[in-house]
């Protein structure tokens, strides 16, 4: 049984280990240079750059449990508009990351309404995310959830380059 709690600054070094795994997983096999791999992580996701991260107000993080392991996690960002969607009201769902041990549980779906169901108690009429072209299962779990692709992006980490599709739904 899958249990989700909203993550508070007590949770970052729980919130930090499974992002440096979860993208890893993800990410990893990418880097040609494992240096630049190690120094996104540290630069990223150190527990204390988390910890402030998640004092913000706009960032809501939300942590998913089985067997009282934390096994994934999702990140809101409130007011957080994209240059492919012009709208009054936006958020963007930046993170739903999943220990890939535990994909076939479906952690993501619940990750993903939890985030949902928040910007709609905010009144928030859309939601955007960005998602690795080659992520194709992560690509169909988004469209079958009613996300639609707006258009594409680049991100440098090191030495590599990725793309990025930007898709986004409307909540109401």
């Amino acid at each position: 049984m899958i249990q989700l709690k909203q993550a508070t600054h007590e949770d970052a070094a729980h919130i930090a280990l499974l992002a440096r795994f979860t993208f890893t997983e993800t990410f990893g096999h990418y880097f040609r240079d494992r240096s630049d791999l190690e120094t996104y992580l540290n630069q990223t996701f150190n527990v204390p750059k988390l910890q402030d991260s998640l004092k913000k107000s706009n960032n809501l993080f939300w942590l998913a449990y089985i067997d009282q392991l934390p096994v994934g996690y999702s990140k809101l960002k409130l007011d957080s508009p994209t240059p492919f969607l012009q709208s009054d009201s936006i958020c963007q769902l930046q993170k739903i990351y999943v220990l890939k041990d535990f994909l076939s549980h479906k952690v993501g779906l619940p990750l993903q309404n939890a985030i949902l169901e928040h910007a709609v108690k905010k009144g928030i009429k859309n939601i955007w995310l960005s998602v690795l072209k080659e992520n194709a299962r992560a690509i169909r779990f988004y469209e079958k959830n009613g996300f639609n692709i707006l258009g594409d992006h680049d991100f440098q980490i090191g030495k590599e380059h990725f793309e990025f599709l930007a898709m986004a739904k409307n909540l109401y």
